[in-house]
């Protein structure tokens, strides 16, 4: 997966991060996108709590998540993740 951040600085949003899920027809066919779908979802509430309320984050899933376990899938949210956001954060600098 490739996961992209950025930090929101206006004051208008509230609530906590916010993600973004891309699973394009390369993934599958939509029931097979439907379920990388909801696999991502669960991952991303599972990192939720450990993010920053100012970030909006977009994970784009390629065809190697289809077959990818659980724990193969958090490790590459929250590795990409890791690098995401300070990517983001320097770029505010």
């Amino acid at each position: 997966m490739v996961v992209h951040a950025h930090v929101d600085s206006s004051d208008v949003r509230v609530g906590g991060p916010r993600f973004g899920l891309v699973v394009s027809k390369a993934v599958g066919d939509s029931v097979t996108r439907h379920r990388v779908s909801r696999r991502l979802r669960h991952i991303a509430s599972e990192v939720l709590p450990g993010l920053e309320s100012d970030l909006l984050v977009v994970v784009r899933a390629n065809p190697a998540a289809v077959s990818a376990s659980h724990a193969d899938l958090l490790h590459d949210m929250r590795t990409g993740l890791t690098s995401a956001v300070s990517r983001a954060r320097e770029a505010r600098r």
